[in-house]
């Protein structure tokens, strides 16, 4: 049986920055990665960029997590975004701040960030088994004693869970440490896909495959009310659709499909005009182009392939001039244009999700350390806790910052642990 005093369970960015927090403090560090190599899943982030952070200021910080946000407060004030992002300057990443307040390497690479972090936890001290799947954890009366990997033991005095959620399971983020967490009595608050994209029921998605859109205004309907209404970018794939705007929305949109809820989007595809600019611009058109036929004279106003949809959902043929277009059948391509309505039938699973919601009860866990209420010397970071914000750094922020409090607490539990023999000794003679 090999001894340590900290062992890692998770080489993500809530792992390695706990591993390397602690083995800088003095401890001996184990990290034991599931994969091959680790921080497979941060390599991907941010579509391959790496959302590392966010300036927002911290109370609208908190509010990107819901009602769970409260209690992350603690944590994030003893490591929050500027720390994370002095951390990666001094390891060389040079960063830059985007619209949103969200922060990437400015080199638009992910794997820059996973680099030095993967270096940095290397210096420090950390030794890294890949390929090891941890079993179990062992605990005897209320304290963890190690982890069982294969046939293996691993003894330690703390041990770090930070295997990641459930989704992108590709990457080693496969929902062990669920099971780990459960299997020595945590409370599971029920795991379902968070930042998702959703599946759309109308045949017309499929022939808008691939378009972007950067700026288009989109409400959620639930139930024929609006409940949010959101901006950015939105993308269309061959099931439904996807994109920072839909992503955002996805949370709530998941939990109204579980309570059978009709949901629909209604896309303002022009979201600069009011109803009464975008009027003019058409009759504007219409007398300046009047001669074109509306196939070509839409086009100043849609990409190429919102066209045919406009005039099929206005019930116009792509030929007629535009000069011919009455009133009612200019009224209906207004409506289209700013409301154009899409059925959601579902959601991707949870395997493809960026974020997984649920997890670890956060009450079963000190909010300043991430020790378990549960089990002494086991503390829970990341993406296994009961916490999850919209797209915007915020989420790696809540991984970097739990993984951090988790390092040092544990590691300052060992300097207590091996000053103890000498105060003893001290007191006695």
């Amino acid at each position: 049986m090999k001894e340590w005093d900290i062992i890692v369970v998770g080489g993500g960015a809530a792992g390695l920055m706990a591993a390397g927090q602690a083995a800088g403090a003095g401890s001996r560090v184990l990290l034991l990665e599931r994969m091959a190599r680790p921080a497979r899943k941060l390599r991907i982030t941010g579509k391959g960029r790496c959302n590392v952070t966010n300036v927002a200021e911290m109370d609208e910080f908190l509010e990107r997590f819901g009602r769970t946000g409260r209690s992350l407060r603690q944590v994030f004030a003893r490591y929050f975004s500027h720390d994370v992002m002095a951390f990666f300057e001094s390891l060389g990443v040079k960063l830059v701040t985007e619209r949103g307040g969200r922060v990437f390497p400015a080199s638009g690479k992910a794997t820059d960030v996973v680099d030095a972090l993967v270096s940095w936890a290397a210096r420090q001290g950390v030794e890294t088994h890949p390929s090891a799947r941890v079993d179990g954890l062992v605990v005897e009366s209320g304290k963890v004693l190690g982890v069982k990997v294969g046939k293996d033991r691993f003894r330690a005095s703390s041990v770090i869970l930070a295997t990641g959620g459930a989704s992108y399971p590709g990457t080693g983020s496969s929902g062990d440490g669920y099971r780990l967490a459960s299997a020595v009595g945590h409370s599971l608050v029920p795991t379902r896909p968070a930042l998702v994209p959703l599946e759309i029921s109308e045949p017309v998605i499929r022939d808008l495959a691939g378009l972007n859109l950067r700026n288009v205004g989109m409400r959620v309907l639930v139930d024929g009310k609006c409940t949010d209404e959101y901006f950015g970018e939105l993308s269309f794939m061959n099931y439904g659709v996807s994109g920072p705007v839909v992503l955002t929305a996805s949370g709530a949109v998941v939990q109204a499909l579980l309570a059978k809820k009709r949901i629909k989007l209604a896309l303002d595809l022009k979201p600069a005009l009011s109803a009464e600019k975008l009027e003019a611009r058409l009759l504007r058109d219409f007398a300046e182009r009047g001669k074109e036929p509306m196939q070509s004279l839409l086009r100043g106003l849609l990409p190429k392939p919102l066209v045919r949809p406009c005039l099929n959902a206005a019930g116009i043929q792509g030929q007629r001039l535009g000069c011919s277009i009455k009133a009612e059948e200019r009224k209906r391509l207004l409506v289209w244009l700013k409301e154009f309505q899409l059925t959601v039938k579902g959601h991707r699973p949870l395997s493809e999700a960026i974020v997984t919601a649920g997890g670890v009860d956060m009450a079963e866990v000190d909010p300043k350390t991430m020790e378990s209420r549960i089990v002494k010397g086991l503390y829970i970071v990341g993406e296994l806790l009961n916490v999850h914000a919209d797209t915007g750094g915020y989420n790696l922020q809540a991984a970097f910052s739990t993984g951090w409090a988790a390092g040092q607490s544990a590691a300052e539990v060992q300097l207590v642990r091996r000053s103890r023999p000498a105060d003893s000794t001290a007191e006695e003679g």
